[in-house]
């Protein structure tokens, strides 16, 4: 009897993953067959094309909205990396309930709706009287971007060994000396992990940037205007394409933090 429970106890958790990846992944994998559709129509298959992705590459607002995209994505992974590392060492180094402190404060731009960052940022920049545009996109994004990079260089300055920084001084070592000789190449996997998701977050980000930027647009935002006139088959590739490319850097983010467990 208590065999039988448990095997329809497991049935009913495989049935109920199943549907659960199928709701997430499904209409993802229909998304990306359609992309290689010759046909306009989502209801019939005409054949295997690639004529969307090379329609991507003749439309001046997609190539516009790309290089936004990764110029901004680059420049906030640079900024956010060097301040949410700083800010990690410094964290560190603090009285534990200053430290407990602002970790709790760090906390709040990732668990609160993006909604409510954006309009907030967007506010901000209007009241400085700071025109919305490429910068104020990219300052946004270094506000979100820098609280992955803290907390993914946070476990690893635990993990150190405190003694290591104290020698270095010890033994004559200037203090930027040390931070750059002892601390950095320490904790250089967490900073790696931490800009991966940095850029991984400002690549597919949308309702921040839609609120904190007025002309220049990023591939999110074009997506979205397309979605609104009627989707067209080349929105799939372009969909497709950063899907697989966000995928990529979730995989590489998580082949680290499995090469780190292992250690």
């Amino acid at each position: 009897m208590v065999k039988k429970r448990r095997s329809a106890s497991a049935a009913v958790k495989k049935t109920y993953l199943a549907l659960v990846l199928a709701f997430l992944y499904v209409p993802i994998v229909v998304m990306i067959a359609l992309s290689f559709n010759a046909s306009v129509s989502r209801a019939e298959w005409t054949g295997f094309t690639l004529n969307w992705y090379k329609k991507l590459l003749q439309r001046e607002d997609i190539i516009a909205a790309l290089e936004v995209t990764l110029e901004v994505a680059a420049l906030a992974t640079i900024a956010s990396t060097i301040i949410g590392t700083l800010g990690a060492v410094g964290m560190h180094a603090m009285k534990k309930g200053w430290a407990s402190l602002l970790t709790n404060v760090s906390y709040l731009p990732m668990t609160t709706p993006d909604i409510v960052t954006g309009v907030s940022l967007m506010l901000m920049f209007v009241f400085m009287k700071i025109p919305l545009g490429k910068g104020t996109m990219l300052m946004a994004h270094i506000a979100f971007d820098t609280p992955y990079v803290l907390f993914a260089v946070m476990p690893r300055l635990r993990q150190m060994n405190p003694n290591l920084y104290e020698a270095a001084l010890d033994l004559g070592c200037h203090p930027l000396k040390a931070l750059y000789k002892v601390i950095l190449p320490e904790i250089a996997p967490g900073i790696v992990t931490g800009a991966l998701l940095a850029f991984t977050m400002s690549l597919d980000d949308f309702v921040i940037s839609y609120f904190t930027s007025s002309t220049d647009q990023n591939l999110s935002m074009i997506v979205y205007s397309a979605a609104r006139r009627g989707v067209e088959p080349s929105m799939y590739a372009l969909s497709t394409i950063m899907f697989v490319i966000i995928l990529l850097l979730l995989l590489a983010v998580n082949r680290r933090s499995s090469l780190e467990e292992m250690k």
